[in-house]
């Protein structure tokens, strides 16, 4: 059911509009919904553990954002709690509405205690699951939620109506403070203390100590169809997901629709979202299933290696012939570090590029190109200290040897007054610094660069953005986020990017279109698309360790000729750093 909607104030209508008005068939008009999230704490059970979080409304995971696509979207931020708070809409295009965004001290200063923040934006050309989520420290361990956007009202699906919907998120669960945790990371240099659970829909679910109780359940009716709304809210794991004895078919990821394939494992990334259709088996099957998720791992370090499950059960049929008991069916999911499982499965998505539905509008022209290495580094101890990272040194992580420092500003702000003196650089490097072997034996230093440094972008401009992965402290898939746009994934392949030979193998038909993107590790992926979003914009790994090591950068998009391609004004509630 939708949420009710704020129209405008009605003028007195005469009878005869109104009598027109139900007689007629409806436009597929677009209206204004509001939120209000009100940031709290309260105490939730985990694991037979009771902890203070803090939540959206006091709920967790928070709640459902549904709107239709071209829908005008209000979502009044109102923080209670003594943490500075931001509040990202992830996958939103938000075309020009660049302060709506939400990244702590990219697009916004956070919103202190006390004060209050309307985002404002308009879902324009989307349709699908995105989610929204904290951008600021580690918060977004409890800070989330989906975003359900319908289709226009009178449009269809490209696939028949499913009989139900069901959001399915996966998260991660910390017994202790995740602030805390990745507080005593950085201090000391090494890596933070990994998750005591995963979750389902805010659930540990049966496999854990202590946690059977806390477990979701499917349930289901035969000869049925479902749309599972898949999303990964964990903070530093990608994750398998598979139903025992099901397959699912895939229709959308990233909130765009993909050619339908079918599989009996889904792969997922922070920070991505998946659409699959579970048709479910004619008969009643007199069993209960185990829908089970757990790590795809290809680092080095330590990692929470455990697996969480919800249960699909179907209803019971109304004569109950059959046996009271159960049989438990399990599935299967690969290795923990199956990288060419995942790698056939990614080459699998490709747009439907249906003129009803999606274009595959490709830029075939490319005015930029970029090659970025993304990986892990170190940063020197200080003085007097003794750090546990790398030999003594500090974790750190990087985009071209440049691991990221956030401002104490807001960089757009900056950006808007043409003011970024002492805020940030446009000397971003297009390519590595100092080039080596990327996936072969590693350099002796592997000591970054830090800075505030971006990458300013013309209007309009087509850009190629090679990521490469290197294995420096080890190779490792990174799920790469761009905020204001979706991109285009023409090429991915493992060792060294040639661009000579690599770019004869590009897809620019049909390639799959989404706003994360797993780097395989060892590997690189080829990425292409329009700057068409004035703005300044975060792009980051979606590892919350990663990103808090410096592994973002950003773009900026200067303002085309058009009133309607420039950064609109300044919102009068915008929070102060």
């Amino acid at each position: 059911m939708l949420p009710v909607a704020s129209l405008p104030a009605a003028t007195t209508a005469l009878t005869l509009g109104i009598l027109l008005s139900i007689m007629l068939p409806q436009p597929a008009s677009c209206i204004t919904r509001h939120y209000t999230f009100n940031i709290v704490q309260h105490n939730v059970t985990r694991l037979c553990k009771t902890k203070s979080i803090i939540s959206v409304n006091g709920k967790f995971p928070g709640p459902r954002l549904i709107a239709r696509e071209g829908d005008r979207v209000l979502v009044k931020v109102v923080n209670n709690v003594t943490n500075n708070v931001s509040i990202h809409w992830h996958g939103i295009r938000q075309l020009n509405s660049g302060w709506a965004d939400g990244p702590a001290y990219v697009t916004q200063c956070p919103i202190q205690t006390g004060q209050s923040y309307t985002y404002n934006f308009t879902i324009t050309g989307q349709r699908g699951t995105l989610f929204w989520h904290a951008h600021i420290s580690w918060l977004r361990a409890t800070l989330y939620g989906p975003i359900i956007i319908l289709p226009r009202r009178n449009d269809t699906y490209p696939f028949k109506k499913p009989y139900k919907e069901v959001p399915i998120i996966f998260g991660e669960w910390w017994n202790a403070d995740p602030e805390a945790v990745i507080n005593q990371s950085l201090q000391t240099g090494g890596g933070p203390n990994v998750s005591d659970a995963y979750t389902i829909n805010g659930l540990p679910g049966p496999l854990y100590n202590c946690s059977s109780n806390d477990t979701f359940r499917l349930r289901v009716k035969p000869g049925k169809t479902y749309l599972l709304r898949l999303i990964n809210a964990a903070m530093n794991d990608e994750l398998f997901f598979s139903i025992a004895n099901h397959t699912v078919t895939i229709v959308e990821a990233d909130a765009v629709y993909v050619k339908p394939f079918a599989t009996s494992v889904v792969v997922i990334t922070p920070g991505q979202t998946t659409n699959v259709l579970l048709k479910t088996k004619p008969h009643h099957p007199n069993a209960t299933f185990l829908m089970a998720a757990r790590p795809y791992f290809t680092g080095q370090g330590t990692f929470d290696n455990s697996t969480v499950a919800a249960l699909l059960e179907y209803e019971d049929r109304p004569d109950h012939s059959f046996n009271k008991i159960k049989t438990l069916f399990k599935p299967t999911l690969p290795p923990i570090g199956a990288t060419s499982f995942v790698a056939n499965f990614t080459k699998k998505f490709r747009s439907l590029n249906n003129p009803k539905y999606t274009i595959a509008t490709v830029p075939l022209k490319v005015d930029k190109h970029f090659f970025f290495t993304v990986g892990l580094g170190s940063s020197p101890c200080p003085q007097n200290a003794t750090c546990q990272g790398p030999n003594g040194t500090k974790f750190s992580a990087a985009v071209n040897n440049i691991s990221f420092v956030l401002p104490t500003t807001a960089m757009l702000q900056a950006h808007f007054f043409e003011n970024s003196s002492g805020v940030y650089t446009t000397d971003f490097p297009t390519n590595p610094p100092n080039p080596f072997n990327y996936t072969g034996t590693p350099p002796n230093n592997t000591v970054v660069s830090n800075g505030t440094r971006v990458v300013a972008l013309p209007f309009n401009a087509s850009v190629e953005l090679v990521l490469q992965d290197t294995s420096i402290l080890g190779a490792e898939s990174h799920p790469l986020h761009l905020h204001g746009f979706n991109f285009f994934i023409v090429g991915e392949g493992f060792g060294n990017y040639d661009p000579t030979n690599d770019p004869a193998k590009f897809n620019l038909v049909d390639p799959v279109e989404r706003n994360t993107v797993g780097v395989p590790s060892g590997g690189w992926v080829a990425l292409r698309f329009l700057a068409d979003n004035p703005g300044v914009w975060f792009m980051h790994c979606h590892f919350d360790v990663h990103t808090s090591w410096g592994l973002r950068m950003a773009w900026i998009v200067r303002d085309g000729p058009l009133a309607s391609q420039k950064l609109p004004p300044i919102p009068s509630d915008l929070p102060k750093c």
